[in-house]
């Protein structure tokens, strides 16, 4: 029992104290040290939501976790080949398979309109900085079948979650416009602020851009990498006007929902809900033209 504790424990939770010491800086930085006019900093309804979501998330994804734990070990147990985490490279290809998988997983989540409908949430904030990033979805369930891979392919269950949590607590320190550039070198391998400032972008040129967690190199080997140039307007292309947890949360469902329901054939629904976010059916193009 005490060992399945041990598996269950959240880096991320353990983290968070840490997460709130650096929003807490952040704040007196920009009011100590001043900002740029056109940097918008912080906004306390905007941080209450930010911080409120991440709390419901905590316990959400602490729940999830217990269930992602058992198909993991169900999965491993199938698995032709299993790796030993005694061994160095062992981490070293859970990290590198950590990264790949939330690479396709990020992807997914805004290029499949129901997956979208759960990560819109992380995106709504028309602010960046430390706090946006503690703003989480409620609904994660579409990380099983993605991070199921890894334990299919061998990795151990409990390493699998503590990577994803790793992935986590690095890209908490991504989300801060205090930090302009780092070393090329850096910018080159990992993801920066830079480069998740332009993922937050609701602006055209930077839609649907720089999708890595750690590592910024899968977005430059599969075409999805884009250099920060003009500062990025935060927010969703459509925001969502409201600080309400529950709307924040679920009104793109909403949206789905009634998209569905107007659709005129089965072809049509499913495209509302497994098409990219703004999809409409041909002929619905063809008049908005």
């Amino acid at each position: 029992m005490a060992d399945f504790l041990v598996h269950l424990s959240d880096p991320v939770l353990m983290a968070t104290p840490v997460f709130l010491l650096f929003v807490a800086i952040e704040i007196l930085a920009l009011h100590v040290l001043g900002h740029d006019d056109n940097v918008i900093g912080y906004s306390v309804k905007d941080t209450r939501t930010s911080m409120s979501m991440g709390a419901v998330a905590v316990v959400i994804n602490g729940v999830f976790r217990i269930a992602m734990l058992f198909v993991f070990a169900a999965l491993y147990e199938l698995a032709p080949v299993k790796f030993s985490p005694h061994d160095w490279w062992t981490w070293v290809l859970m990290l590198l398979g950590q990264e790949i998988v939330f690479y396709a997983y990020h992807r997914a989540s805004h290029r499949v309109r129901i997956m979208w409908a759960g990560h819109q949430v992380h995106h709504s904030s028309e602010h960046y900085n430390f706090s946006t990033a503690l703003r989480q979805k409620w609904t994660p369930y579409f990380q099983l079948p993605f991070w199921s891979i890894l334990a299919f392919a061998g990795i151990p269950p409990w390493m699998i979650l503590t990577g994803l949590s790793i992935d986590l607590v690095y890209q908490f320190f991504v989300h801060t416009e205090k930090i302009r550039k780092l070393p090329r070198w850096f910018e080159y391998v990992f993801n920066t602020p830079s480069h998740h400032r332009v993922h937050h972008g609701s602006d055209k040129e930077y839609l649907d851009a720089n999708y890595g967690g750690i590592l910024i190199i899968w977005d430059r080997l599969f075409g999805s990498f884009v250099p920060e140039g003009k500062r990025p307007t935060y927010g969703l292309t459509k925001n969502v006007e409201s600080h309400n947890l529950l709307k924040v949360g679920f009104h793109e469902y909403g949206s789905i929902l009634r998209d569905v329901r107007a659709a005129g054939s089965w072809r049509d629904k499913l495209g509302y809900v497994f098409g990219p976010p703004g999809w409409q059916p041909a002929e619905v193009r063809a008049v908005s033209v």
